[in-house]
């Protein structure tokens, strides 16, 4: 069992958990992630881990409530614990070497740039970072990226707060800006916004690397469930990933595999909400 220490409403429907790990805070790396179970009969599901303290012993994890793991795991608080936290998994990121690193963020995708940050610093580069939703509420990490970036935008789509714009449109500006070439981008957030990106950066031959998100089950290579296909070759992005070249990546086949089971994540849904309202779960 794994501890959580503390919890933080980051918006209405994404929460900040602290948790005991100290094997996994160890030996984790920027870009490096786990899988955990809720409980003892439930789903393994990935999640990035925004940061770790291997003095504390604890990791880091921002979660969206979507289906029914994260909003089972996201109705828990400090003292409450968690079946099993597997980890560190994936590839710790490549740190290209770049005056100036710019990160994109959409919502969650915010928790996997946040680590960068202090890596590229740590590396000499000038650290911009663009974090965006849908609305204020939804911009999450603003405040911690500014302890650790060189200069941060938050973008909404409604112009509820700071930049009106997605975040593309940020980028964008930061790119026409001569006084400080962009050497490389690194990307995490919904598909079709890495796309956006990507297709952004292609034509000018800025270095784009994109953190994917497609379904797991082992992490550990066995399952192929996480199966991506980038510069035409297949890649399986707990072993290989999950941070890949995003102008090689075939986004249309990634969005297709994140909806294959819509209809069950449904259902399951469905059927919690159901025993939540008859009282057969708390």
């Amino acid at each position: 069992m794994f501890r959580i220490l503390a919890t933080r409403q980051l918006a209405s429907d994404v929460k900040w958990f602290q948790i005991e790990a100290p094997l996994v805070a160890r030996h984790r790396q920027p870009g490096q992630f786990v899988i955990l179970r809720v409980t003892e009969n439930g789903e393994r599901i990935p999640l990035t881990m925004a940061d770790a303290d291997p003095h504390t012993g604890t990791i880091e994890l921002i979660v969206k409530a979507i289906g029914k793991t994260t909003r089972l795991l996201c109705s828990k608080g400090p003292g409450d614990t968690i079946r099993d936290v597997m980890g560190p998994l994936g590839r710790p990121t490549d740190i290209h070497k770049a005056d100036h690193a710019v990160l994109v963020g959409g919502g969650v995708g915010t928790a996997v740039i946040y680590p960068l940050a202090k890596a590229l610093r740590a590396h000499g580069a000038f650290v911009s970072a663009i974090t965006g939703g849908r609305t204020k509420d939804l911009v999450v990490l603003e405040d911690e990226l500014r302890k650790v970036c060189d200069a941060v935008y938050a973008t909404t789509d409604d112009g509820s707060y700071g930049f009106q714009g997605t975040v593309a449109d940020k980028l964008r500006e930061l790119i026409a800006d001569p006084s400080r070439p962009i050497g490389v981008v690194y990307c995490a957030g919904p598909v079709p916004m890495m796309r956006a990106i990507a297709e952004l950066t292609r034509p000018l031959q800025i270095p784009t690397i994109v953190s994917l998100n497609p379904i797991m089950v082992d992490g550990t290579g066995m399952c192929g469930g996480c199966r991506v296909t980038v510069g035409g070759r297949t890649q399986f992005a707990c072993v290989d990933g999950p941070e890949f070249d995003g102008h090689q990546v075939d986004y249309a086949e990634l969005s297709d595999r994140l909806t294959a089971y819509r209809a069950q994540e449904k259902t399951a849904l469905e059927r919690m909400e159901h025993e939540c309202r008859i009282g057969l779960r708390s």
